[in-house]
């Protein structure tokens, strides 16, 4: 009698514990899917408090330059802070930077790194793929990280990134920004094992209408939406389509709490309207987005800012450079009418008054929390302290060193002043929509001391030809 009864108090205690630790995996799933998944390459190459380097050993790196528009991969050793890949795909990327580049004979271009290109294992402590960014008409070097920064200050799931010197073939080749891209492993880090599906809409010609890219509800058919499924991220079926769809169909409809995560994009919204990114889905483009799907509901998520700040002409037949006209751009109607109307993910949004009230309402702790609490300065100082040796000495940099200071500077007073146009729409003191500022010509910030071309210009593109040939002739010359 005592065994039996010491069997069963055994069996319940086991019973006891087994339901401790289900109930203990349960809560631990539950703040995985909540809060995503520590992933151990963010505190090795994306540890944002130092400069990392990045060797580059490959057969023929002029081929891979002469050859950049084909975007083919080909094979690389790399080694990240003295850790050896081999077997890594490498190859340039970009859409109009990629153009420009070798249009103005250059030899820096943004790269792609795909750890798992030849080797199906291949990962860099789980990560599978990263960019390296050229700093493409940024001469601060800092657009990007600034931007990001922002979006995360707003709780927006937003891509890691940190700055590498890189080498190629024992050359100095220069500072690189290594940008986290928006695949499997970020899918984890933001979203949990369990997460949705992740697509980097993208046009195939610019002259196409592009309504996919747009958001814009076509029919109930997967194929109507290549610009969409022809560039998922993470694995995609054909329920994960449907979902998409139907969330079109819905946005399309109004029904806009039912097909959007309406909090999250609403942030994302304040800062990609602060940024004045044009290159982006609230300009002609209508790309330069990650968009997130789970459970039938909708994310839009950051990507690219080399050409934020008011500085992206391309494509524009022509375009603005009055630093007035785009620092005070409105925060209501951040481009034309016929852009808007054609931009549903912002448009149906801005219709219900509780949503365009909330965006309103976020706009105020950004500008105080981030700005007034010296946040943003003390990220500019850290940053460009940071940098500073490296871009002395980078030999493929887009411009002078003189031309960095100055575009640091630059940037500061194009955000302080950005921040007082905004304060200023929200108190009603300063047109807030297009139609509002041609019935009030020239009310807003004074803003025309700053020049944004030297935050990055086409001058710069040609004046830095000769030194990005002779940085590549050193390499070929070393092979």
């Amino acid at each position: 009698m005592i065994r039996h009864r010491l069997v069963d108090q055994i069996c319940l205690a086991g019973l006891v514990v087994a339901l401790m630790i289900t109930a203990l995996l349960s809560v631990w799933a539950s703040v995985q899917e909540e809060n995503g998944v520590a992933m151990a390459y963010e505190t090795r190459l994306f540890d944002d408090t130092r400069v990392h380097t990045i060797d580059i050993t490959i057969d023929d790196w002029s081929a891979l330059i002469e050859e950049a528009q084909e975007e083919r991969y080909v094979p690389c050793t790399m080694t990240i802070d003295d850790e050896v890949f081999r077997q890594v795909g490498i190859r340039a990327k970009g859409n109009n930077s990629l153009r420009l580049t070798s249009e103005y004979e250059l030899a820096r271009y943004s790269l792609k790194v795909e750890f798992d290109h030849y080797l199906p294992q291949g990962n860099y402590h789980g990560l599978d793929k990263l960019s390296l960014d050229a700093s493409f008409q940024d001469n601060s070097y800092l657009k990007t990280v600034l931007a990001f920064d922002m979006m995360r200050f707003m709780g927006v799931p937003t891509p890691l990134c940190s700055y590498a010197w890189v080498r190629v073939n024992g050359e100095d080749w220069g500072l690189f920004l290594a940008v986290e891209e928006c695949e499997e492993a970020f899918a984890s880090r933001n979203f949990g094992w369990d997460h949705g599906v992740l697509y980097q809409p993208d046009y195939r010609s610019l002259n196409d209408e592009n309504a996919d890219v747009a958001l814009r509800y076509i029919d109930e058919q997967p194929s109507s939406y290549p610009n969409i499924f022809d560039h998922a991220k993470t694995p995609m079926v054909h329920s994960d389509q449907r979902r998409l769809i139907e969330a079109l169909r819905k946005l399309s409809q109004g029904e806009v709490t039912t097909a959007v995560h309406t909090d999250e994009v609403l942030r994302y919204f304040v800062v990609q309207v602060f940024v004045m990114n044009w290159d982006s889905y609230l300009g002609h483009t209508g790309h330069n987005y990650i968009l997130y799907e789970e459970e039938g509901r909708l994310w839009m998520l950051p990507w690219d800012y080399n050409l934020a700040f008011g500085t992206y002409a391309l494509g524009m037949s022509d375009p603005i450079r009055d630093p007035n006209v785009l620092i005070n751009y409105p925060i209501d109607t951040p481009a034309e009418g016929s852009i808007m109307r054609q931009r549903p993910l912002y448009h149906e949004l801005m219709k219900e008054d509780a949503l365009f009230a909330q965006y309103h309402s976020l706009f105020s702790p950004f500008l105080a929390d981030y700005f007034d609490s010296g946040r943003f300065e003390a990220l500019l100082q850290e940053k460009e302290a940071l940098i500073a040796p490296y871009v002395k000495k980078d030999p493929t940099a887009f411009c002078s060193y003189a031309d960095h200071q100055l575009a640091v500077d630059t940037l500061r007073q194009v955000c302080q002043k950005r921040k007082e146009s905004i304060q200023g729409q929200l108190e009603g003191r300063y047109p807030s929509t297009l139609a509002q500022q041609q019935a009030q010509p020239g009310v807003g910030v004074d803003a025309a001391m700053i020049d944004l071309r030297a935050l990055g210009d086409f001058d710069d593109l040609r004046n830095a030809k000769e030194r990005q040939q002779a940085a590549l002739a050193r390499i070929t010359d070393a092979k």
